[in-house]
């Protein structure tokens, strides 16, 4: 599916998207009255884990974004019934114009200075990022206004958030499959998850997991940005330590497109400088404290 995504063959992606939604993940990101269960910022965590456990293609974290900016504005109750059930992919440009998925997504959000657009000229062509999966559109300056005053840095929260918790289920799945890979690979008789090394090497990795897990769901329940920051942080750190290791561990096979073992290696990668990148997300920290 993860492979259909990138090809720009979205069919599969987006009926697993209706499933999704139909069990309730991106209304927990809208209120009730738009036809959501939210906001519930540590229920959307826990979900997210699993969303990238499972390496789910799309604009997730984006969706999630747009919720929150189109929230409390006089096109909420146009939009949000929609982003709920998961009959609409929303996607939010960057700083710089770059869209997750904009070919996918038939809700495109540009945040300006002057407010929020929602963007009505097709897409620019997709580019390939360092995920495949995570394919890059620039969205066209002109749209429709949407709003004079976009909440743009609460729905950085919220999409920041879901990244960590996002990049925390990859880091977990690619730990899994390496210890289940060294369990079954052996040399000199034993299988090589029984040298001392390659223990260490999962132990460091398992420790800087479980580390950024309660400051992910930490982050989830006080919403502040330094703490956001820092689960955002310690989950990209995590999971790009985890990929190293599952490269190393597995070797020269993991270096394979074909090898599944991909999708969650580049899905790392591209996910620790989503939405903020360490310096960003360090600097956030060290300026406000915790």
């Amino acid at each position: 599916m993860a492979r259909d995504w990138a090809r720009g063959d979205h069919a599969r992606g987006r009926a697993l998207w209706s499933r999704i939604a139909g069990a309730g993940v991106f209304g927990l990101a809208v209120a009730e009255e738009y036809g959501g269960a939210g906001p519930h910022p540590v229920d959307l965590a826990v979900a997210f884990v699993e969303l990238g456990r499972h390496a789910v293609p799309g604009p997730l974290a984006e969706t999630v974004g747009a919720a929150v900016l189109l929230a409390g504005s006089a096109s909420a109750r146009r939009f949000l019934p929609e982003l709920a059930a998961g009959t609409e992919l929303a996607t939010v440009a960057a700083p710089g114009g770059w869209a997750v998925d904009g070919d996918a997504a038939s809700v495109r959000l540009r945040p300006a200075a002057e407010g929020l657009y929602l963007s009505t000229a097709p897409p620019g062509p997709a580019r390939r990022s360092l995920d495949p999966a995570r394919r890059l559109t620039r969205l066209a300056p002109a749209g429709e206004l949407l709003r004079a005053a976009a909440p743009y840095d609460r729905a950085l929260l919220w999409t920041r958030l879901a990244t960590a918790a996002q990049a925390l289920g990859v880091g977990l799945a690619l730990l899994d499959r390496t210890v289940d890979h060294v369990r079954r690979r052996t040399q000199f008789g034993v299988p090589v998850g029984s040298f001392q090394a390659v223990k260490h090497r999962l132990a460091d990795a398992k420790t800087a997991l479980e580390f950024a897990r309660p400051l992910v769901f930490g982050a989830a329940v006080s919403l502040r940005p330094a703490e956001v920051a820092a689960a955002k942080l310690a989950a990209g750190e995590a999971a790009y330590t985890t990929a190293r290791t599952a490269l190393h561990l597995h070797g020269a096979i993991g270096y394979t497109a074909e090898y599944d073992l991909s999708l969650w290696l580049t899905k790392a990668r591209a996910l620790r400088s989503a939405w903020g990148t360490p310096e960003e997300c360090r600097d956030l920290v060290l300026a406000q404290g915790l």
